[in-house]
């Protein structure tokens, strides 16, 4: 499966963006989708999925009450609100999917190519 990420671009402080990634396929009823980011010389993190354990969407502490994620299965695509951006959000925002709970890198089977938030201060 091909993940197709877009919506990256350069924000000022405490404004918005909205991140989108298209899924060229379904893949297994197991599988979910969600997004990590890497930050310059700084490892891989999560950012937000949805969890089938949790019934939800579930995010890393750091973006929680300013980033929401969404999904529209019928169009294969999920999205990322990322509102109230600070500077320490600069990263390069990656789609993802895997099976099970994808809340770390190993557990991802499918990366999409990114695409760079940056956010100026």
């Amino acid at each position: 499966v091909q993940l197709q990420a877009s919506g990256g671009g350069l924000v000022q402080a405490g404004g918005s963006l909205r991140l989108s990634c298209v899924a060229s396929r379904r893949t297994g009823s197991t599988y979910v989708m969600g997004w990590f980011r890497q930050a310059p010389g700084k490892e891989r993190e999560f950012v937000s999925a949805f969890l089938w354990s949790a019934g939800s969407a579930v995010y890393a502490d750091s973006v929680k009450g300013r980033f929401t994620f969404s999904r529209d299965n019928a169009k294969n695509t999920i999205y990322l609100q990322m509102n109230d951006l600070k500077p320490e959000d600069t990263a390069v925002y990656y789609c993802a999917s895997g099976a099970g709970n994808i809340v770390d890198v190993t557990r991802v089977d499918y990366w999409g190519q990114g695409t760079l938030v940056t956010v100026s201060s």
